[in-house]
């Protein structure tokens, strides 16, 4: 079984993760104004997120405005943005059935066996719900990618990548060490072997009816 210095750095991995996930998710700097071309405007700055997207002046202004329909968003933004949720509450999830089954914590009984798999399997949990978010980050990243090099994007509409995305990725990247070291709880199976007192003797009847005893 895993120890429980293992189980305890894999539960503060993915809780440092879910906060990542959450942090992430919240920034409007998903993806920002990429300065390319000849006429480069450097006064404004713009940012987009999940929930808003956001306009920075050389004034030190920031203005934001909140998306007013979800309808009339993009649909990779919006499978995005659900991936996101999706993956912080089951990593949330994840996280409380992983406390009941460390080693540290007196949840469950005192049935090593059974902590162990409930262990194992909040790290799968955690495993999933990561993968839902690098699945959302990487998704994202490939939409702003190919509208980067899509020659009839308008150069003054192109972004690049924000710093909001790189937070989500480096959560889902804890998510996903922490999962696997909680994971590892796996249980393993002890085989009894009898034990026989040092005195006892065995006896055994030979072909020809002599007795014969080995200790």
């Amino acid at each position: 079984m895993a120890n429980s210095g293992i189980q305890l750095l894999g539960f503060s991995l993915s809780l440092v993760g879910v906060v990542a996930l959450v942090v992430g998710t919240i920034l409007p700097q998903w993806k920002m104004s990429a300065y390319v071309g000849d006429n480069i405007i450097t006064a404004v700055a713009m940012y987009q997120g999940l929930w808003m997207s956001c306009a920075f002046q050389s004034t030190g202004q920031l203005q934001c405005k909140i998306y007013d329909s979800i309808l009339q968003l993009d649909s990779a933004l919006q499978a995005t943005r659900a991936l996101m949720i999706v993956g912080i509450i089951v990593s949330i999830a994840g996280l409380g059935v992983s406390t009941m089954g460390m080693k540290c914590t007196t949840c469950g009984g005192n049935n090593k066996v059974r902590k162990s798999r409930v262990a194992m399997t909040g790290g799968i949990i955690l495993l999933v719900g990561a993968l839902c978010a690098v699945v959302a980050c990487s998704w994202f990243a490939h939409n702003v990618i190919r509208a980067f090099y899509n020659p009839y994007t308008p150069v003054n509409t192109k972004f690049e990548f924000g710093a909001a995305i790189f937070i989500a990725w480096g959560g889902s990247l804890l998510d996903v060490l922490g999962g696997a070291m909680l994971a590892s709880s796996c249980p393993r199976s002890k085989k009894s072997v009898p034990k026989y007192p040092a005195n006892s003797g065995v006896s055994t009847r030979s072909p020809q009816g002599s007795t014969k005893e080995y200790v």
